[in-house]
């Protein structure tokens, strides 16, 4: 959807690099996997916005090099708060000199029961899909696909999600219970093998304080829920366990020396 951006990119990174430059221009996600696992020895550059780095994120993680690959992104798109939040520069020409002028940093990575992975933070509800920011490559034929069942279907009244009664649990220690409800629960990722839990409990009358806590592991459950990992939403699930693994990847940021 920005071309200028990707020319730019792509001149730095050509002009500048040590060897060689080899650009992919896949169309779907099948074509991204396939031209990661064929990097060689090459240091793969993404340009593109949250969901291509989250994408490249997972199929290293899924084919078990996560650990071994240093990853460098150049933010293209509107979809950029989790690139600029990791401490990659916004500008599309300094970006780019920071893959190759920058250094290679260890970051945690939360992995759940379903090998799911979240690069920054997890939210329980799933906010609507309008405030993820542009739609992905496959949501138009999805949405052919809706309306094509609406004119079939009679719809159902919309309902906005209210208050959900979660079991929420931190390294086991039960910080709400099914018997309290909850308006959002926020875990981030953080640095040294820890993540931060943030729970709103729904309040009646006087305000209700959020529940805080740092855990290597965190357990949701109730009845059926979703959640937004990062860019993207999940479920509905009925339970689902969150594990930090420290240092589990790197990504190249500039260098703060």
């Amino acid at each position: 959807m920005d071309g200028e951006s990707v020319r730019i990119a792509k001149d730095v990174l050509c002009a500048r690099a040590c060897g060689p430059v080899k650009i992919c221009l896949p169309d779907g996600p099948e074509e991204f996997a396939r031209a990661l696992r064929r990097r060689g020895s090459r240091r793969p550059v993404v340009v593109g916005d949250d969901r291509a780095l989250l994408r490249a994120v997972s199929v290293l993680h899924r084919e078990r090099e996560l650990a071994s690959s240093v990853l460098s992104l150049v933010p293209v798109g509107t979809l950029t708060r989790l690139a600029l939040g990791l401490g990659v520069p916004a500008g599309t020409v300094a970006a780019a000199s920071a893959v190759l002028d920058g250094e290679a940093r260890q970051l945690d990575l939360l992995v759940d029961d379903s090998d799911g992975v979240v690069v920054g933070d997890l939210r329980i509800p799933a906010l609507p899909a309008s405030a993820h920011g542009p739609d992905p490559w496959w949501a138009p034929p999805l949405r052919t696909c809706q309306s094509l069942v609406r004119t079939l279907v009679r719809p159902s009244p919309q309902s906005s999600p209210g208050p959900s009664r979660l079991r929420v649990e931190a390294d086991g220690v039960t910080l709400v219970d099914l018997d309290q409800p909850v308006e959002d629960v926020c875990v981030t990722t953080s640095r040294g093998g820890f993540a931060r839990v943030e729970v709103h409990p729904t309040s009646v009358g006087a305000a209700t304080q959020a529940l805080h806590a740092r855990a290597r592991t965190v357990t949701v459950s109730g009845p059926d829920f979703r959640y937004r990992a990062d860019a993207l939403t999940a479920g509905p699930v009925r339970t689902r366990t969150w594990t930090v693994r420290a240092g589990a990847w790197a990504l190249t940021l500039p260098n703060t020396h």
